[in-house]
């Protein structure tokens, strides 16, 4: 049998893979993650006590807009990088918008407002810890969406471990807002975005390894 034929012969074999296989990979990994992290954020920090009021407002929608949106283009990004030479496309390009909006309502806000509250706005109360929090919860999503990245074939291994960890960090911190009460833009720019940017940062040292197939 010559290579041509045994080629032939192998691929006689191949089936399909079922449509959307990949992402339903992720999603259960996220899932799972996501399960475990609601359980490590109440039992850690728990529930705002005035959550069905701050509901009302709209800075917590703001706050849930921002992590979300991260978390939703991470998740399309990193759905076609789990596949064998995947491209970013649009979306790569598309991930920094929910920063940059981020960042001019936050210069909006600081330029509205009184000097002497600037720095509030900016550091909030909670500035020491924020960020770490959301490191925190996002450990077991952080987890759950590489274990199913190991289950795929991504070859742009750091570029995928820093999606995949910007991805739990974005559903981290959408965990962790149903606890944290700030609700300016900047602080949000700043802590929130940093939160990410940690987990992002993990994601893309250990890919290499964690990824490799």
């Amino acid at each position: 049998m010559n290579t041509d034929d045994l080629i032939a012969a192998l691929a006689g074999d191949v089936t399909p893979a079922p449509r959307h296989a990949v992402a339903r990979r992720l999603a259960l990994g996220l899932a799972l993650g996501a399960v475990a992290a609601v359980a490590i954020m109440v039992s850690l920090f728990g529930v705002r006590a005035d959550l069905m009021p701050a509901m009302m407002t709209g800075p917590f929608w703001l706050k849930l807009v921002y992590v979300l949106s991260l978390a939703a283009l991470g998740f399309g990004l990193i759905d076609r990088l789990a596949r064998p030479d995947g491209e970013g496309g649009v979306l790569a390009t598309m991930i920094v918008a929910p920063l940059a909006v981020m960042i001019i309502l936050a210069a909006y806000q600081l330029a509205d407002a009184p000097a002497a509250l600037r720095m509030q706005l900016m550091m909030g109360g909670s500035y020491k810890v924020c960020a770490l929090n959301i490191v925190i919860v996002s450990v077991p999503i952080f987890l759950g969406v590489f274990w199913a990245l190991r289950s795929l074939a991504p070859t742009r291994l750091t570029l995928s471990g820093a999606v995949a960890g910007m991805l739990a960090g974005a559903t981290g911190a959408f965990i962790y807002a149903f606890h944290c009460t700030e609700v300016s833009a900047p602080f949000m720019t700043v802590w929130y975005t940093l939160g990410i940017v940690v987990v992002g940062a993990v994601g893309a040292v250990l890919g290499r390894t964690l990824l490799h197939w």
